[in-house]
């Protein structure tokens, strides 16, 4: 017996398309990878070839309860994004507009303590050790000069 397919599936407060197959349709959310989306799966009890639009509101639901409690189903948590976060001191996974305004937060509290990475951020300027020599310039390109002859 067929079941019935949907075009767009809301898990985790995003709206993913159906037609995709359920790993690469939940990397699609936001704080989820490629990787914790194959064990997100597995730990739900999911095949993976399956389409996201054919599953059921059950299946989903599982998904949902893996993503908001992965220490219930053994996830490592060298597989979460947030490990030992400041406020709470616990290892989190953190989705979506929430791991957005996370990142928001940890740079203005880089900025106020004036940190080395503070300071690149709020100059605009690479954090990351990159060269600053010769890429990421803005503004209008300069060249050399040529010599005016006579």
């Amino acid at each position: 017996m067929p079941r019935e397919f949907r075009h767009i599936v809301r898990i985790a407060e995003t709206d993913i398309n159906g037609t995709l197959k359920v790993p690469y349709a939940i990397s699609n959310i936001k704080g989820i990878g490629i990787n914790l989306a194959h064990l997100i799966i597995k730990r739900a009890g999911i095949n993976p070839e399956t389409r996201i639009g054919f599953l059921s509101d059950e299946e989903i639901e599982k998904i949902a309860d893996v993503i908001t409690h992965p220490a219930k189903y053994n996830i490592p948590d060298w597989y979460l994004n947030r490990r030992k976060d400041l406020e709470t001191g616990k290892n989190l996974l953190v989705i979506g507009a929430d791991l957005t305004f996370r990142v928001k937060t940890d740079i203005e509290r880089m900025k106020a303590i004036r940190s080395w990475r503070g300071y690149r951020h709020a100059y605009g300027l690479k954090v990351r050790g990159q060269r600053t020599k010769t890429t990421g310039r803005i503004g209008k390109a300069v060249g050399v000069k040529k010599k005016r002859r006579g």
